[in-house]
């Protein structure tokens, strides 16, 4: 019998800073873009945003011990030529990421079932877009805005998520945004008990879920939070709902709409994803963050 696995697939550009090499792709086009990276491939990437949360994903599989497996898929629209660059740097890194899809430039997304990935994480908006638009989770990872950031800096994995539109349905949110915040108050009240629909984020919560349950109790190093601008009285509806999924959260806060970055900052967020660009934009003032494209905000 297989061991439970969790998979996350993420691009090179979200794993290094590949700033300078991108530049020369945008400013002198693919046969330029070609010739750097193979005079470069023995020079080795720096790390990206994302680069703390792919090594402590991966520290989680000592303490699993083969009863569950983490992976990290790397996909990108890099050739296998241009791509050696980024396989010399995961080794002098030591990460351990031995599968890849490289693309020659076209959209990797369409490997994300291919390799089970349970999310998907790229610099491309276009590519995040139809990856969410077939079902499976993903995001945009944003630059970190601030300087002197200390995200990353303990060796717990903390990941954070909003609520509506990332791991419920926007069922909730159309209602206020075509009727208002009492028309939506007064629905979550009513439907308190109804849970609501999941959003594309549920599968990789349940994933995580899993491993938790794997990990030492205590002072565990993976922990999740909820944090949404939700108040009461819509609070219920959404602790019933992880409750009827059977999944755990282990810190939950409800803002009422104030600003989220501090509060991410308080909470060390490795990553955080919302459906908000405003939302993101703010967050990523502090913490890696993630735009999820999805739902009635991210219409039009």
């Amino acid at each position: 019998m297989s061991v439970p696995h969790l998979v996350v697939a993420i691009s090179s550009r979200t794993l290094f800073d590949l700033d300078e090499s991108h530049k020369v792709f945008e400013e002198q086009g693919i046969d330029a873009y070609w010739e750097y990276q193979v005079a470069h491939e023995d020079d080795v990437l720096q790390p990206g945003v994302a680069f703390p949360l792919v090594c402590k994903l991966l520290a989680l599989n000592s303490l699993l011990r083969e009863r569950a497996r983490i992976e990290v898929i790397m996909l990108s629209r890099n050739s296998a030529d241009t791509g050696l660059r980024v396989f010399n740097s995961i080794e002098h890194h030591e990460l351990d990421i031995t599968r890849a899809a490289f693309t020659s430039g076209a959209s990797p997304y369409t490997y994300v079932p291919a390799f089970g990935a349970h999310l998907f994480l790229s610099a491309d908006p276009q590519d995040v877009a139809k990856a969410l638009q077939a079902g499976y989770a993903a995001a945009t990872i944003l630059p970190v805005q601030g300087a002197n950031n200390e995200w990353g800096a303990s060796d717990q994995l903390r990941i954070a998520f909003d609520g509506d539109a990332v791991l419920f349905s926007d069922e909730a949110e159309r209602i206020y945004q075509d009727e208002g915040l009492e028309a939506f108050s007064r629905s979550e009240k009513t439907f308190a008990r109804r849970p609501l629909s999941g959003g594309p984020f549920k599968g990789f919560l349940a994933a995580l879920h899993l491993i938790q349950s794997l990990l030492p109790a205590g002072e565990s190093p993976l922990r999740t939070a909820l944090i949404t601008a939700r108040a009461a009285p819509a609070h219920e509806r959404v602790i019933r709902t992880l409750r009827a999924w059977k999944v755990r959260i282990d810190e939950a806060l409800f803002l009422g709409g104030l600003e989220k970055g501090e509060f991410l900052r308080a909470f060390g967020a490795d990553i955080f994803f919302d459906d908000q660009q405003s939302h993101c934009d703010s967050a990523s003032r502090h913490v890696p963050t993630g735009h999820v494209p999805h739902g009635v905000k991210n219409l039009g």
